[in-house]
């Protein structure tokens, strides 16, 4: 039997475990614990090729850190690196692979254990956790030159009480691999969730954002959805940089089908414009005019050409 081919550019270099290896030695046992039950967690942070400066400037990679903390404490793993830790290894896995475009990194805990049971605590069994990230070139994960085609899915969100959102859990993933595929078999580009109530979560891997009479209204932290880092940033561009006034409540389904434009974001997503739900048009199904300005302010913060906000960059020469 031959081995999966790979079909992204990975780079050559990963951290894996306590040190730099050759990304094709970073390799775990089939009988892994977080292959066999998928007890991992994981973030995905974006660093931008500033081509003119030579310079690649990661974004929000603290916050991507500390979130991934979090995902950790509520799998009941012990970390043994801190926020500025992994940040710094991040910077050295960069500039190790040194690369020439737009980059995504993978940092991952991950039960590292060879055993049989489920269980994330063992009273009589060792079930160490170990550390790995990995890098690739990245373009548009989604096309953000159009409005895309998404309906609302018949698989709902995952419930906290279940396996919460608000923790990018490895295996949870199970929940979007269904719903985005079970779209794209139906000739859509993505899909939205529902939660248990059936009110709006948000995308199969992206938050959710709709625009109504020039408000941008996005569910609620509670409407078991990711506590999304660019989320947070679209807020607050919206607010500082356009004006607009922000909702964060309940949706309704059949909002979405009257909003004025409707988009998704997310760190590999980016800021993605809907322009049909369920085959309702919306905005004429093209990228609306505040999607567009919102993705323009958005790219050019990534970029390190807006100096307000250069806190939310690290900046690496290369």
């Amino acid at each position: 039997m031959t081995a999966t081919k790979v079909a992204i550019k990975v780079h050559d270099y990963a951290y894996f475990r306590d040190g730099f290896c050759k990304f094709e030695d970073a390799n775990i046992s089939v009988m892994n614990h977080s292959f066999m039950y998928g007890s991992a967690v994981f973030e995905g942070i974006r660093a931008y090729y500033n081509k003119e400066r030579n310079k690649l400037y990661v974004l929000h990679a603290k916050e991507h850190f500390a979130r991934l903390l979090n995902s950790c404490k509520i799998m009941m793993m012990q970390a043994d690196l801190s926020v500025d830790e992994m940040t710094e290894l991040l910077i050295e896995l960069l500039k190790k692979n040194n690369p020439n475009g737009d980059v995504y990194i993978r940092p991952s805990w991950f039960k590292d254990s060879v055993r049989i049971g489920p269980s994330l605590y063992c009273k009589d069994q060792d079930n160490e956790d170990s550390f790995i990230m990995t890098s690739i070139d990245l373009g548009d994960y989604l096309a953000t030159d159009k409005g895309i085609s998404v309906h609302v899915s018949a698989w709902r969100r995952l419930s906290d009480n279940a396996i919460p959102a608000r923790s990018k859990v490895n295996g949870s993933y199970v929940n979007t691999g269904l719903a985005k595929a079970h779209a794209v078999k139906a000739g859509f580009d993505d899909a939205i969730f529902l939660n248990e109530d059936g009110h709006v979560a948000e995308g199969s891997a992206m938050n959710l954002f709709i625009i109504r009479n020039g408000k941008l209204i996005t569910s609620n932290l509670t409407d078991n959805i990711l506590e999304g880092i660019t989320r947070k940033l679209v807020i607050e561009l919206a607010q500082k940089e356009l004006n607009l006034e922000v909702e964060q409540r309940t949706i309704d389904r059949t909002e979405l089908y009257v909003a004025d434009e409707a988009f998704f974001c997310g760190t590999g997503a980016q800021i993605v414009p809907i322009g049909f739900i369920d085959n309702y048009e919306i905005s004429s199904g093209k990228p609306g005019a505040i999607t567009r300005k919102l993705q323009d302010i958005y790219a050019n913060v990534c970029r390190g050409n807006n100096d307000s906000y250069k806190d939310v960059l690290i900046e690496i020469d290369l």
